[in-house]
This record gives C-alpha cells, sequence and structure tokens, in this order.
C-alpha cells in the first residue's frame, strides 16, 4: 500500500490478479486480538493509562434483602483522607432510576432496598481502597421488611414484575384427557453467573459543555449513551461511548454495565474530574444479575410410541427485584419450549416472578436455554415411562418438512435440518452400538455406570424484541488504499469484528491486513442495538457489507469512465482490479478515484426482513431463521459417591456457509463447555437472608480443562448454505451451541436411570451437581427395590435405530 513500492509490470499485475483471496469470507483468519491477548498487549479499560486526578468508585451495598431505608449518614465517608465525595440518590442531576425497558433499576436506593447487594450510596477517593474504607464507615439504619426468596412462592402467590403470557394451540385440555399415556412433573432449572473475567468496569471524562466521554465494556453502548445522558439530564449528542473490546460479557454487559457507568458520570459531573469504577468479584457477583432460574410444571399425554398428543407447560422464571429485560426472556423461553418437537395441542404460560434477588438479566441463550431443558426433560420423563431409547422418543416428535411443522406460536418451521443432521450424528458417533454396549456396561457393573444421550438444537435467530434487528456500519477508503472499519457490534472475545472485517475485504476482494477496525464508538455509528440474541454477524455484517458495496460501485462508476470500458468489465480480486484489458491495483484505484474526486466514505445499514409477532394473538414469525445442532455425550457416574466424569462428546452443528470456521468451530466447543457447566457444576446458593454465598470462584465452579469430555469432536455441516438472505449466507453462531450441553445433563440421567433398569426418570434438578446425582442414585435405588419385578427391563430397551 505505500507509494514507495517498486513499480510493478503489467504481467505481475496480471498475475496477482489471477490468485485467489486467502482472507476473505469462509476463511480461518485467525482472531484480529488473538496475538494480543496472549501477550497481555490488548487494552482493556483497566489498561488505560490514568489522570492524575482521577477518582475510583465504590458502591456501600445493601446487606438486607427487603428493608426501608430509615436514615443513611456520609458524614463519617469524609473523615479518611482522599475521599472527594460521597453521594446518595439525592445528588443525582436527573433521572434517579435506570431500569433498561421499564422502572425497577434506581442507580441508588431511594425509599426501600430490595435485594442484598444493591448499591445504596457511592463513595469517591483517590484511590479503590480509600474509597472502600470509607463507604463501609458511612451509616445506614434499615426497617426490615418480609423478603420473598424463593420462586416457586413467588409463583404460588403471583408475586410477578410483570403479566404473564400465553401461547396456546389446539385443545390441550382435551388432548390430554383423551391421551393414551398422561404424566405429571416438576422440574427446578437453576441460574447462572457470567463470570466474564473482566468485571464491570467503566471510565469517564467530562467534556465542555456538560458532556462526557465514557469508555465502558458494555454490550450496548447507546443504552449507556441513553442513560448517562438521562441520570445527568443532558441530550444524547453530549455523551460518548467508546468501546474497543470487552473481556467476555455472555449478555451480562447488555444492561448491567450501565450502573458503573452512570455511577462514574454522576461523580465526574459533581467534582469535574475523571472517574473510574471496577467492581471486585465479589460485589460484582452480589451486585448483578444472573441467568433466570426456572421453575417448571408439565403435564404432557403422548401415545405408545412417544408421540406428543398435548401438553400444558408452566415456566415461571425467577427475574429477580425488578423487570430488567425478563419480558424478552420468559418470551424466549415460551418460543424454544418446543426445542425441536411438534407439541401438537399445547398451551405454554410464561410467569415473571419477582423475589428479592438481584434483578436477573440476559445470558447466552435467552432463556431459551430454560425453555429447551425443559422439554428434554419432557422426552427423557416419556421414553423412562414406555421403556424406549431417550433417542426413538426425540425422533418420533420432530418436526417434519411438510407437516407437523408449524410452532406452537405459528411460524412454520422452513428448510429443516433435524433429520438429516441427527441420522449423520447417529452414524458418526456409533450411537446404536454404543448404546448397547454401555447397557452392557451398566449390567456388569454395580457402582460405575455409564450414559449416554443425544439431544437435538432448534433454536430462532432474531431479537424478539423487533426494532432492535437493525445495525449500521461506516467504511472509509483512504487513499493509499487502507480501509477504515466502524460498526455498531460490540468485541467480546467472539470474533465479531475480525468476521466483519472479512466481510468487507470480501466485498473488496483486498487482504483483511488492509482493513482497521476501530473501537465501537456512539458518535461514528449512532442508535446500536446491542451486540446479543446471536445478531452481531447477522446484522452488523450485513450493514458493513451494504457501506462496502456502495462504495465499490461508486469506484465501478468511476473506472468504468476513467479506462473507457464497461462497467461489466470492472473486477476486483486479490488486491487488484481488472479495468477492461488493463489491471492495476487496489491502491492505484483509490488514488485515482479520490483525484477524480469519488467519495470513498459511506455509511451502511440493515434491518432484517420478515419479521413480526402479536402480542395480544400470541402469533407470528419472531425469527428470521433457524439454527440447528445435535451432540452426543457418554458420561461416567460413581453411583456411591454422585460424581461423574465426562467421556466423550460428539457434536454436528449448523452455520451455514461459515464466514471463518476457525472462529465458528471455537465458539461450537465453548458454548458447549459453557452449556455443560451450566446443567453440571455451577450452582449458585443464597442463604435464608438472601445473601448470594457461591459469591467468587471458591465457591462458585466454572468447568476448568478437567471437566470437558475427554474426547471432543466437532464438526460443522458442510454445503449447506442459509437459505435466506443473511451476510454471505452464513448463520448465527453465539448462542446455539450453548444448548448442545444439555446432552450433558441427559446423559447423566441416563446412567443414574440404569440403576432402576430405566424404567424410572430420575429427580435430578440442574445444575446436576454430584450431591443432586447422588439423591438421584439413591431415588433409583429404593423405587427398584420396591418394585423387583421390573428387573431385566434394561436388557430389552427398545435402540433406535439409525
Amino acid at each position: 500500500m505505500s507509494n514507495h513500492a517498486p513499480q510493478k509490470t503489467q504481467e505481475e499485475l496480471v498475475a496477482l490478479f489471477q490468485q485467489d483471496l486467502t482472507t476473505g469470507v469462509g476463511r480461518s483468519v485467525k482472531h484480529d486480538s488473538a496475538d494480543k491477548h496472549v501477550s497481555g498487549e490488548a487494552i482493556y479499560i483497566d489498561d488505560r493509562l490514568e489522570f492524575p486526578n482521577q477518582l475510583h468508585v465504590y458502591a456501600r451495598m445493601s446487606d438486607r434483602a427487603h428493608a426501608r431505608i430509615v436514615s443513611v449518614d456520609v458524614s463519617p465517608c469524609y473523615d479518611f483522607e482522599g475521599v472527594r465525595i460521597a453521594i446518595t440518590h439525592e445528588d443525582i442531576p436527573g433521572l434517579k432510576d435506570i431500569g433498561p425497558l421499564l422502572p425497577g433499576d434506581p442507580l441508588l436506593a431511594i425509599d426501600t432496598v430490595e435485594f442484598v447487594g444493591q448499591p445504596v450510596i457511592a463513595v469517591a477517593a483517590r484511590d479503590h481502597e480509600t474509597a472502600r474504607k470509607a463507604a463501609m464507615a458511612a451509616i445506614i439504619e434499615y426497617e426490615d421488611l418480609e423478603p420473598v426468596l424463593d420462586v416457586v412462592e413467588a409463583y404460588r402467590k403471583k408475586h410477578f414484575v410483570l403479566d404473564s403470557h400465553t401461547h396456546q394451540r389446539g385443545d390441550s385440555a382435551g388432548a390430554l384427557e383423551t391421551a393414551p399415556n398422561r404424566i405429571q412433573g416438576t422440574l427446578h432449572i437453576g441460574g447462572q453467573e457470567h463470570f466474564y473475567l473482566e468485571t464491570q468496569i467503566s471510565s469517564v471524562m467530562p467534556t465542555e459543555d456538560g458532556g462526557m466521554i465514557v469508555y465502558c465494556s458494555t454490550q450496548n453502548p447507546t443504552e449507556v449513551q441513553k442513560l448517562v445522558a438521562e441520570v445527568l439530564d443532558v441530550s444524547m449528542n453530549k455523551v460518548v461511548v467508546d468501546m474497543r473490546r470487552m473481556g467476555g460479557g455472555f449478555g451480562g454487559k447488555e444492561t448491567q454495565a450501565a450502573s458503573p457507568a452512570c455511577l462514574c458520570a454522576v461523580v465526574a459531573r459533581l467534582t469535574g474530574q475523571p472517574t473510574k469504577m471496577r467492581l471486585p468479584r465479589v460485589e460484582d457477583m452480589m451486585m448483578t444479575g444472573k441467568r433466570h432460574p426456572f421453575y417448571v410444571e408439565y403435564d404432557v399425554g403422548f401415545d405408545n410410541d412417544g408421540r406428543l398428543h398435548g401438553i400444558q407447560l408452566e415456566l415461571a422464571g425467577n427475574c429477580g427485584c425488578s423487570p430488567d429485560l425478563s419480558a424478552s426472556i420468559v418470551d424466549r423461553a415460551m418460543f424454544h419450549a418446543d426445542n425441536s418437537y411438534y407439541l401438537g395441542d399445547a398451551t405454554i404460560n410464561g410467569h415473571r416472578c419477582k423475589t428479592n434477588t438481584a434483578s436477573n438479566t440476559a445470558y447466552r441463550g435467552f432463556g431459551g436455554p430454560q425453555g429447551m431443558v425443559a422439554i428434554e426433560e419432557v422426552m427423557d420423563a416419556i421414553a423412562r415411562h414406555l421403556g424406549k431409547d431417550p433417542l426413538a422418543v426425540r425422533k418420533a416428535n420432530y418436526y417434519g418438512k411438510t407437516e407437523r411443522n408449524v410452532t406452537h406460536y405459528y411460524q412454520t418451521v422452513e428448510h429443516n435440518m433435524l433429520e438429516e443432521m441427527t441420522a449423520e450424528l447417529e452414524e458418526s458417533s456409533q450411537y446404536a452400538e454404543r448404546r448397547k454396549a454401555i447397557m452392557a456396561y451398566n449390567a456388569n457393573s454395580p457402582i460405575l455406570k455409564k450414559g449416554l444421550a443425544l439431544t437435538p438444537v432448534k433454536f430462532g435467530i432474531s431479537f424478539t424484541a423487533s426494532f432492535l434487528n437493525q445495525a449500521g456500519a461506516l467504511i472509509h477508503i483512504y487513499t493509499d488504499g487502507s480501509i477504515h472499519l466502524n460498526h455498531g457490534g460490540t468485541e467480546m472475545g467472539q470474533g465479531l469484528n475480525t468476521k466483519v472485517a472479512q466481510v468487507v475485504a470480501e466485498v473488496f476482494q483486498v487482504s483483511i491486513d488492509r482493513v482497521q477496525i476501530t473501537a465501537t464508538n456512539t458518535d461514528k455509528v449512532p442508535n446500536t442495538s446491542p451486540t446479543a440474541a446471536s445478531s452481531g454477524a447477522d446484522l452488523n455484517g450485513k450493514a458493513a457489507q451494504n457501506a462496502a458495496e456502495t462504495i465499490k460501485q461508486r469506484l465501478i462508476e468511476f473506472a468504468a469512465k476513467h479506462y473507457q470500458c464497461e462497467a461489466s468489465q470492472v473486477e476486483f480480486r486479490n488486491g487488484h482490479v481488472r479495468v477492461g484489458e488493463q489491471v492495476i491495483s487496489f491502491d492505484t484505484l483509490a488514488q485515482q478515484a479520490w483525484m477524480g474526486q469519488v467519495s470513498l466514505s459511506s455509511t451502511g445499514y440493515y434491518k432484517t426482513p420478515k419479521i413480526y409477532y402479536d402480542r395480544s394473538q400470541a402469533r407470528g414469525r419472531p425469527f428470521y431463521y433457524f439454527a440447528f445442532g445435535a451432540a452426543c455425550t457418554e458420561v461416567i457416574v460413581d453411583t456411591l459417591t454422585g460424581e461423574y466424569k465426562m467421556l466423550r462428546t460428539d457434536i454436528l452443528h449448523d452455520v451455514g456457509a461459515s464466514l471463518n470456521p476457525a472462529i465458528d468451530i471455537g465458539q461450537v466447543e465453548g458454548g458447549y463447555i459453557q452449556g455443560m457447566g451450566w446443567l453440571t457444576t455451577e450452582e449458585l446458593v443464597w442463604n435464608a437472608k438472601g445473601k448470594l454465598m457461591t459469591n467468587g470462584p471458591a465457591g462458585y465452579k466454572i468447568p476448568a480443562v478437567a471437566d470437558m469430555p475427554a474426547d471432543l469432536r466437532v464438526k460443522l455441516v458442510e454445503n449447506r448454505k442459509n437459505p435466506e438472505d443473511t451476510v454471505f449466507h452464513s448463520k448465527a453462531v453465539g448462542e446455539p451451541p450453548f444448548m448442545l450441553g444439555i446432552a450433558a445433563w441427559c446423559a447423566i440421567k441416563d446412567a443414574v436411570a440404569s440403576l432402576g433398569d430405566y424404567r424410572h426418570q430420575p429427580k435430578i434438578d440442574a445444575p446436576a451437581t454430584p450431591e443432586r446425582v447422588l439423591w438421584g442414585c439413591e431415588q433409583m435405588r429404593q423405587l427398584k427395590a420396591a418394585a423387583p419385578e421390573a428387573e431385566g427391563v434394561a436388557h430389552e430397551l427398545t435402540v433406535s435405530p439409525v
């Protein structure tokens, strides 16, 4: 790209033009920051240079789950040298409530506290430790109120943050009454801590005219911009949010990054000094919400083949103390309560329960995993009742391609890949042979039992709030042929920036090295949607493609005129451009176009088509398309201790025409492990007073290397472009693989069920900790002792044919 590079001959230019681009779409290009991540050179918020007069903020948290605030005295805070200011809600210049969609999330507690961990006051001092000590010196008096800490209690009392919602098709009550078989059950599904490596953090610099520059680790820069403006009582154009990269997000920084940013902004406004707030791990875990725990009640009718006749599901989501995003999260649990199955006559009720815990929030899958765990529990329960292989029951209920292909919310399941993907994975994983071998092993192994499960995934892609399905991008080409790229998505390690840069490189047919990726910035691309719902590449990739195509068309028109050829004779390839019979470098064309007064800058925009949902009718097409997947997991369980190990997992996953196979496989692997962790080791525990006890890595166990399957095999579906007009016919990959982890949970229950000759469904709530697994083993032994005539059934279990 240098103007001082030696001039190439026409023969050399033609030879380069004839070569293929090696870093465009479909190539396994390395993550743009991979080297920086490994070397420690990647700059996060806490790595930014500090200013000489920078303040550090610490928030004093409530130690009560529910109480009225009687009095707050911050005067003792000023006894500590280095304290600059101590604030309460009364010091906030503008809006006091930062609820993302509905009120319920005061920046600092006003009259009452709603959970242990709620910020009540904030202290800013010259360093973090001084701020912490000073904040703890404040005198806060409470009058205790009765908390609601149990989701079942909240459900029974209809103690809700929002109204319930229903999906209904047909007459489920009638279908249940006439079904040949009918079972009922309940299930508790635990929450999950995001455990991003970089905790919530913001750094704010006051500017002239009452403005702020906010450096924030957020998935939602526009939301932070809006809320900072509102708490300061200024217009949004005075606030700029800059976000280069996050040290992980997983949904936890979609709404809840706003609190540190807003507290910093208030302090910066009141003091005129730059301000930073970084939450220590314990405070982060206590102050922020988790994945929603769910309580499920099911009533299901089915025939002797296990095919559903009717079902009623009650999905009670534990929302915590405020709405946050719970309306959409419980909706998505309802949308995914079918997973891959035609439910027949169905009634799905979604309830948004209020408890006095931190407000639960977005988490990878956004409620979808909870709905899918519920129906997978049902599939297993049916199989145990009938003495069938659970996979046979699953396949009997799969959506069809031309019939039984409409969901309970009346969206047609198009381009269904479930049957062929399942058949391919059955064969490649040797499911039938291993199922027989495992049953033989279990018959001769009194203590150690093996389990096997193959579970499918059908996950809808798009924001269920349709207005969020839009994105913008900005591209500049400079006169040396280098390209500047900015878009509305945020990079949290998932490789979004690399994929979008590949899209731009593909359009211009240049090396990705030419494309400079810059921080997400609200004064470059405005009004962005959060990077969530697996839509980052779908939306921002399309917007960037739109901007690039706009500039490319200008270049084509200029080149045709300048070289006196037809537009059809202008072709871009491998960093070069053929114009008629001549080949020039991309750099040369950029320079010539600028000299010819052609604009080399463009915005891009994209909105997802076809999406609608009529909430009053509970009908519509909330998803642009579905991503499919399947996982087969084998485990071994020690039935005397409840301990288990993952032995092998085979995964087949659908990403359409992959933008970057290496990054996509990494997302599939990571999604599976994180989903497996949610359903096995990651247990959240609160005490009787509502305090989170698993508030650090010592008590909360995310999966480590030793927890992974010893044998992990991941394959992407080949030669299956997304039939919808997505960016280069790819499919989203952020969230769908998370649900592959359900196979691990089902495999554990399969191993335990062997103790009861596979005739009973073990009562093992999620997560399946060793303690719960041990209780499930004891349950099976007691059931078998009570019904000895059931012995031998295991050897007659019908194995699903490939």
